[in-house]
């Protein structure tokens, strides 16, 4: 079996970030928005894995590392998709632009 390369892990992870941060900064819907987050840390995710294997092959360092950002990530999901049903239920609407008029 042969070993995928750190040089393409990491191409793959850049351009995964890359794509949530488009995501990010371009879309107007909440829940892309959110996907966007999730592609950004699921990135970090593969960096971590990645590096981990070929620089300190015997720990387990990078795999903590990654096993605690997708609990992180998990909560923040569940936390953002309540937030965005509560303000769906609202408004009516997940635009963005929608929110920043809210009114208390």
């Amino acid at each position: 079996m042969q070993e995928i390369p750190l040089t393409q892990l990491l191409f793959v992870s850049t351009f995964l970030f890359f794509i949530g941060m488009y995501g990010l900064f371009t879309r107007r819907n909440l829940i892309t928005m959110l996907m966007s987050i999730e592609l950004m840390l699921n990135s970090v995710n593969i960096n971590f894995v990645a590096f981990n294997k070929y620089l300190f092959p015997n720990n387990l360092d990078g795999l903590f590392f990654t096993l605690f950002i997708i609990t992180i990530a998990a909560a923040e999901a569940a936390v953002a998709i309540a937030i965005i049903i509560n303000l769906y239920r609202s408004h009516n609407s997940i635009d963005v632009e929608d929110a920043t008029e809210m009114k208390y």
